[in-house]
């Protein structure tokens, strides 16, 4: 993946030399002060957690930037390779947008604070950071496009990756709008809206052409 490959390069160096089961350890403990307070969690309660101070935290990942891009690109790439197996499913096109979207949905809604601290506070202090998730997010409409083109027959490249980038923003804007109504609006509910305004689109990005029953 783009992203993950891309910003692994610029974190690893920092990194380098250290420990990579410790490494993790830290991550995880970051992962859980992230999980239960929020995306306001400070570094001070993450090298708490760990149990070590915040000199010595940042000086695992280089410094604050460093263990926000290392906290990107460890969830981006969980993220990426879930929604890549739906992607990849043998099922009619219905069934692998509504899995696409439903994982997706699944899995942001599943680690909230997280999400919100990559997506809000980690890309607005750091500018790498914000680098990395929007790497993703044109990854993702990357994967989308190809998949799609193949699958619907899709002859024109431009049109394929506007159409796959167009649906990749909105599903996370759909998605982040249903984050804040979760307790009244079934996940179903968006998969479903979310679903048929996909492939009301379909034809017109194939240039007229439907899919068959079988997503051919």
């Amino acid at each position: 993946m783009t992203s993950v490959n891309g910003t692994a390069g610029s974190t690893a160096g920092r990194g380098a030399g250290r420990d990579p089961d410790r490494r993790r350890a830290l991550l995880e403990a970051a992962d859980r002060v992230i999980q239960r307070e929020g995306p306001e969690a400070s570094m001070a309660a993450i090298a708490a957690e760990a149990g070590i101070s915040k000199p010595i935290l940042y000086r695992h990942f280089g410094d604050k930037s460093g263990l926000y891009q290392a906290l990107a690109e460890r969830h981006a790439r969980k993220l990426i390779e879930g929604v890549r197996a739906e992607f990849s499913r043998p099922v009619p096109v219905r069934d692998r947008a509504r899995g696409t979207i439903d994982t997706y949905l699944a899995l942001v809604s599943a680690n909230l604070n997280l999400y919100r601290f990559l997506m809000h506070r980690a890309s607005a202090e750091d500018a790498a950071t914000h680098s990395a998730m929007s790497t993703m997010i044109r990854e993702l409409g990357r994967a989308l496009a190809e998949v799609m083109a193949a699958e619907v027959e899709v002859d024109d490249p431009v049109r394929a990756h506007v159409w796959a980038h167009a649906v990749i923003g909105m599903v996370q804007t759909a998605g982040d709008w249903w984050l804040d109504h979760m307790a009244e609006v079934p996940r179903e509910a968006v998969v479903d809206s979310l679903a048929d305004i996909v492939l009301g689109g379909l034809p017109a990005a194939a240039g007229g052409r439907v899919p068959g029953p079988s997503g051919a």
